[in-house]
């Protein structure tokens, strides 16, 4: 019976045989099949060597598209893989999947890696790609496969197997030549030859067999894979620029903030990274004002009965703390949402008060495993720029297109022009009937076309109560963040009892939209640090303005000028040291201040000050009261 393969462009060709996708390749164009990585088949991604025994639509994927660039981490994971153990005999694997910008592999071995131990296996991966072995496909039994990895010391692949796989499942192997082989899903390339050379190892790390800190320590090794030479210069460079801007230790440099092992994952804010802090709270605080929310403020501890109530308990205990009183257990607030739902209720609205717009700046405290944490950008104790709206089912596109716009507003005032919105579906772990969420995902879907805006979706990442779209933003280095959200919640409303009067004098549950545009205030301002490398803009710079005198005798016009512009509204300091003035512009320069103003016997007897921006070479002398107008309009 001949097989029918449809192509993209609708053309149909038939074979009397199963065949490959690279034959079909091969049949096109010698060029193509040279360029494929991988196939896919009814759109799923298929190997390029892998028979098509039925009919089928395909396409090639070339190696320069997407979809490829996994297939090669994934590739270069078990080319990894491969050259430990040939390295390092009786190492046993365990798994390594690809990641968003490269691929890892978990090894079990007694004597641990080093950072010196990777050109060795780099070199022999190459030795590995050269050797150009073909990588195969089998199905093998579940027996078998027990029974191989028992017979070659594999022990955590053995466990996995008899653990995780059902007695009559089948399991597909891979191999790489003849004496190579671990089990996948894959796909993967045709041989290694075709994964090529522009990949590097990057760092060791420790890891528990399946997360589990009871159980076996492994050793992780990262890498990076790219499809070319190019692509992965151009990452290797990102991570040098990076690097320059670690938010971390700008922090120190600039005198922002600290962390220490006394308040894991919490934050000691220092008198300039507070100003920081403040200065985008007060921005964001006028966001709420302009665009109609009253702000509120909720307990930070509550009874457990009320997180039962609301799903956090079944859906999210894990993160959270809990702390006893009176023999009563309470949570600490891991979000805000059911207090706002408490203030909500303590009114009774009608339809027409709706909708009710709450704003808080509330700090909440999740339980975030050690191993994640990361400076300000993943904490324990973090303050969101929360709000909720309740409204009517009717209401819902026309707030979340509002919501849209001043998010947008906000990310272009603070320097992010590139931006990627994303609508997060139903989680297998969700509370609801699919009616509900077809509902509630179709409202983001409109809103987002009344917007006029793209978006992609991502299945299966929403919360438990409901879908969300996701703002990521692009930094100035290409690196992308995920920071605001806008979630519709059909759940909690009616879960903890919040009803409004309809026009027919019936009592309805709202629909609650939870909102956030930086979302945690810690990880945007770690964000907003590593964007601008420090050096922030005018109007959200901790300091503003140093004045430094040039003599000891201009120290009383020094702080004059710095009365005046304190006095107006300035972020300033007076640098009355008895250091010379190019001793105390090369230190606020590298302190990242955007304006020192210089003053000298010239500039005191005629009343002037000198200006000298960060980032420009001329200087410029104007009267005390023209700087001061200037410095204000720049706020």
């Amino acid at each position: 019976m001949a097989i029918q393969i449809t192509f993209p462009d609708g053309n149909v060709k038939s074979f009397d045989a199963p065949v490959t996708a690279l034959e079909i390749a091969q049949g096109i164009s010698p060029g193509l099949a040279k360029k494929a990585a991988v196939a896919r088949v009814d759109g799923q991604l298929w190997d390029l060597t892998r028979p098509i025994d039925r009919d089928a639509t395909i396409a090639i994927v070339t190696r320069d598209q997407p979809e490829a660039l996994e297939v090669i981490r994934h590739d270069a994971a078990h080319v990894m893989a491969q050259a430990v153990q040939e390295l390092y005999p009786g190492t046993q694997i365990t798994f390594g999947p690809s990641t968003e910008t490269g691929f890892y592999y978990d090894f079990a071995r007694d004597e641990p890696f080093t950072e010196d131990d990777l050109a060795g296996i780099e070199q022999r991966m190459r030795e590995i790609v050269g050797r150009d072995l073909p990588i195969t496909r089998e199905v093998w039994p579940r027996e078998k496969v027990i029974a191989f990895f028992d017979d070659h010391g594999e022990a955590f692949k053995s466990e996995w197997v008899k653990e995780g796989i059902a007695p009559d499942e089948e399991i597909s192997i891979y191999k790489q030549g003849d004496n190579w082989l671990d089990m996948c899903l894959g796909p993967h390339l045709p041989s290694t030859g075709k994964l090529g050379t522009s990949f590097k190892l990057m760092r060791v790390g420790g890891v528990y067999w399946r997360g589990d800190a009871n159980n076996a320590q492994l050793q992780r090794i990262y890498g990076t894979a790219w499809a070319n030479d190019k692509e992965l210069k151009a990452y290797l460079h990102m991570l040098e620029e990076a690097e320059k801007r670690d938010h971390r230790k700008l922090a120190r440099q600039l005198d922002l903030f600290h962390q220490q092992e006394e308040a894991p994952g919490m934050v000691f804010w220092h008198p300039k990274g507070w100003a920081l802090w403040q200065a985008v709270e007060q921005y964001m605080r006028k966001v709420y004002r302009d665009c109609g929310y009253q702000e509120v403020r909720g307990p930070q501890i509550m009874d457990v009965s009320l997180w039962k109530k609301s799903g956090h308990w079944d859906n999210y205990h894990e993160n959270m703390f809990f702390t006893e009183s009176e023999k009563r257990t309470y949570a600490v607030k891991p979000m805000n949402c059911p207090g706002h739902v408490q203030i909500y209720n303590a009114g009774l609205y009608s339809y027409r008060d709706l909708p009710i717009r709450y704003g808080e700046f509330g700090g909440c405290h999740r339980n975030e495993p050690s191993g994640a944490l990361h400076g300000i950008m993943r904490v324990r104790a973090f303050t969101q720029d929360d709000g909720h709206i309740f409204c009517t089912p009717q209401q819902v596109e026309s707030e979340v297109t509002a919501f849209h716009r001043q998010a947008m507003k906000v990310y272009d005032d603070f320097g992010f022009t590139d931006l990627a919105i994303k609508i997060a579906l139903r989680p297998d772990k969700r509370l609801g009937t699919d009616e509900i969420w077809d509902q509630a995902e179709e409202a983001l879907r409109a809103a987002l076309r009344a917007a006029g805006v793209d978006w992609e979706e991502l299945p299966g990442e929403g919360a438990f109560y409901g879908p969300k779209i996701e703002y990521h933003l692009k930094d100035s280095i290409g690196r992308a963040w995920q920071v605001g959200t806008m979630q519709v919640d059909f759940m909690m409303p009616e879960r903890l009892g919040a009803e409004y009067v309809d026009e027919h004098s019936q009592r309805q549950h709202p629909v609650m939209l939870h909102r956030a545009i930086v979302g945690s205030m810690e990880r945007f301002i770690g964000i907003l640090i590593e964007h601008h490398a420090g050096a922030m803009p005018y109007w959200l710079s901790p300091l503003q303005a140093v004045v430094a005198p040039i003599v000891s005798d201009a120290d009383d016009y020094a702080r004059r000028v710095h009365q005046a512009l304190h006095e107006a509204g300035v972020r300033v300091q007076a640098d009355l040291r008895n250091e010379k003035i190019n001793y105390k512009i090369r230190e606020h320069a590298t302190h990242k201040v955007p304006v020192i103003v210089v003053v000298g016997r010239k500039e005191a007897e005629e009343g002037t000050v000198t200006l000298r921006l960060r980032g420009q070479e001329r200087q410029q002398t104007l009267p005390l009261a023209d700087a001061v107008k200037r410095l204000i309009e720049g706020i």
